[in-house]
């Protein structure tokens, strides 16, 4: 880990530690901001991730997977090489 990236790791729990201390302070003196502006951040948050799902969801490409024309199992179904298959573990 270089320096400048724990000074980065610093920097991030100072800020974290500053907006906790304006929240508490919002919070004691009764502002409404306080607790809408943190509230609706994770809520926009929280519903653009949702979003995000769904688009990759509905987007998504899925390829059909081709059999071998005998109808038995392909390479990529087959263990690999010196891996150990169900029937070959012990009970």
């Amino acid at each position: 880990m270089t320096d400048a990236s724990r000074a980065q790791g610093w920097a991030i729990c100072i800020g974290a530690a500053l907006l906790a201390l304006l929240f508490t302070i919002g919070v004691l003196s009764g502002s409404y901001l306080a607790l809408a502006i943190p509230v609706s951040a994770v809520v926009f948050f929280l519903l653009g991730l949702t979003a995000r799902v769904g688009y990759t969801i509905a987007t998504i490409h899925v390829g059909l997977e081709s059999e071998s024309p005998a109808g038995g199992e392909s390479e990529s179904d087959l263990p690999a090489e010196g891996a150990a298959s169900t029937s070959d573990r012990p009970a």
